[in-house]
């Protein structure tokens, strides 16, 4: 049973669901991950917490994984980048293995055939702040390249802000110019580090290089761990 502690944001952790369905190899209902969403949006913002003082997510990201105990979970995904922020926290606090999605991203290069080198990662103020992916990526091969602050203020923290409204549309043109801008300084694919980012980079036409969607990478996490068909 997956328990989904969802919600940040909410249409980041349907896309979750749809694609946890639509990856796993089924013939039949039966063949499909019993799942439990947990989407909570209520929870503070993980990027205020971090780098403006805001509240601390974390007694809210408890009270959901809580919620996912009590239901009958026995292991959780958190589709969101930023929340692995507290992954140390989450995973004292609970006896259920929570899947951490910087390892996911990495097996989603892989299995791409994207060698260690120089990739671009695109992610929230939070994300880069907490350096989630350069620490894990960098140890194991990879250079990340991210935007520099002038592109995270015009391109991708308005492209996030813009799928979290609902704009998935308007949201394609900043992400896949900024994408395109680590593409050029020689990134060789790009880390999608947010799980509204996906949304907007399929908005539009396909970028023309590699691109690690984390939703996907995920979900493909999860179904390894739990698909039991039938």
């Amino acid at each position: 049973m997956l328990g989904v502690l969802g919600g940040m944001g909410p249409l980041a952790s349907a896309q979750f669901m749809l694609r946890l369905t639509l990856l796993t190899p089924a013939a039949r209902d039966q063949d499909h991950i019993p799942a439990l969403l947990w989407s909570d949006p209520r929870v503070p913002d993980r990027t205020a917490a971090r780098i403006a003082g805001g509240e601390d997510p974390l007694p809210a990201l408890l009270r959901g994984i809580r919620g996912l105990e009590a239901a009958g979970a026995t292991a959780i995904a958190i589709p969101c980048n930023t929340a692995h922020g507290w992954f140390e926290g989450m995973q004292a606090a609970t006896r259920l293995p929570i899947l951490h999605i910087v390892d996911a991203a990495e097996e989603e290069l892989r299995r791409q055939g994207v060698a260690p080198g120089p990739i671009g990662l695109m992610g929230t103020a939070g994300t880069l702040a907490m350096r989630l992916y350069q620490g894990r990526l960098d140890a194991r091969g990879w250079t990340c390249l991210t935007p520099t602050a002038e592109e995270m203020d015009r391109l991708v923290t308005p492209g996030i802000a813009l799928v979290k409204a609902n704009d998935v549309a308007a949201a394609y043109a900043p992400l896949a110019e900024a994408a395109r801008l680590l593409a050029a300084r020689g990134a060789r694919a790009v880390v999608l580090g947010c799980t509204e980012i996906p949304l907007g980079i399929a908005a539009g036409p396909a970028l023309p290089f590699p691109v690690c969607d984390t939703i996907d990478g995920l979900a493909r996490a999860a179904i390894a761990r739990c698909h039991r068909p039938g």
